[in-house]
């Protein structure tokens, strides 16, 4: 059974221990092998599907990126180095044994495996130390492929702002969310919360609204049978005509072809249309 788009505000990293996995993060589908990782970032969408239905077992672990503090002045906040790397065209989050020599990934996971079950005291401070060192080697995989981390750092306060809001998005989506209405709610003018989100997320507000509900009405095609009409209400977007316009211009079919498509990922015994 997959598993359906989603998004959290932890960092996730999952290891394919055995098996093939097809992952998508943002849009960007990634064939897992055994031995490769791939890192969610903190609010980043992401799903899981067997690979030609074969069998697979994987290794995934969840944590507070904000408990991670690297020292250096020239390092940047890994929160905002994670969600720039996701948000490019390629992003490189896919790693395999051959991209970190010296680190032997199957030890390293059977550690915090071990760590995490048998918790001894400070075990959460060693497995948070592991990760830390894991990051570093993103970090320099990153700067070797040329991807340049602005240092220039926005205050906590805003911080908090700009995940509150994606919170906001995600539970309003339904809604007619009028983003300059949205700006003043969290105290900033339209044109600084403009240049703040694209400079955080990587796109504007409008188009991450956009991809929220279209991920929304990605699963509903997938795994219910409400029509399009009931979709198109339950997920934001004016109308049955309105929601297949902005599906097609996205994915380049219509969403009952998309739904034709994957036909087999629906189950039988998903829960009934709610009430």
């Amino acid at each position: 059974m997959p598993v359906v788009s989603h998004w959290h505000y932890f960092t996730e990293v999952l290891y394919l221990q055995e098996g093939s996995l097809l992952v998508s993060c943002n849009d960007v589908v990634y064939p897992m092998e055994a031995g490769s990782f791939i890192l969610f970032p903190p609010q980043a969408v992401h799903a899981l599907a067997a690979d030609h239905d074969k069998p697979f077992r994987f290794f995934c672990v969840k944590f507070n990126l904000n408990r991670i503090h690297l020292t250096g002045s020239y390092l940047p906040n890994l929160s905002f180095a994670f969600h720039k790397v996701a948000s490019m065209t390629h992003p490189s989050l896919l790693f395999t044994q051959a991209d970190l020599p010296g680190l032997d990934l199957n030890d390293f996971f059977t550690t915090i495996e071990k760590e995490s079950h048998a918790k001894q005291y400070g075990y959460d401070a060693y497995i948070y130390s592991l990760f830390s060192t894991l990051f570093l080697r993103f970090l320099r995989t990153w700067h070797c492929q040329g991807i340049c981390f602005d240092l220039e750092t926005i205050s906590e306060s805003e911080e908090k702002s700009m995940q509150d809001i994606l919170v906001y998005i995600d539970r309003h989506s339904q809604e007619n969310i009028n983003i300059e209405e949205l700006a003043h709610k969290y105290n900033m003018s339209y044109s600084y919360f403009a240049k703040l989100f694209l400079k955080h997320y990587g796109q504007s507000c409008k188009q991450y609204i956009e991809f929220i509900r279209l991920n929304k009405v990605e699963n509903l095609l997938l795994f219910t049978d409400y029509d399009l009409n009931f979709i198109a209400t339950e997920t934001g977007f004016a109308d049955c005509s309105h929601l297949i316009r902005t599906f097609k211009k996205r994915y380049q079919i219509t969403p009952r072809q998309f739904r034709q498509e994957h036909q087999s990922t629906v189950s039988s015994s998903l829960p009934a249309k709610l009430g």
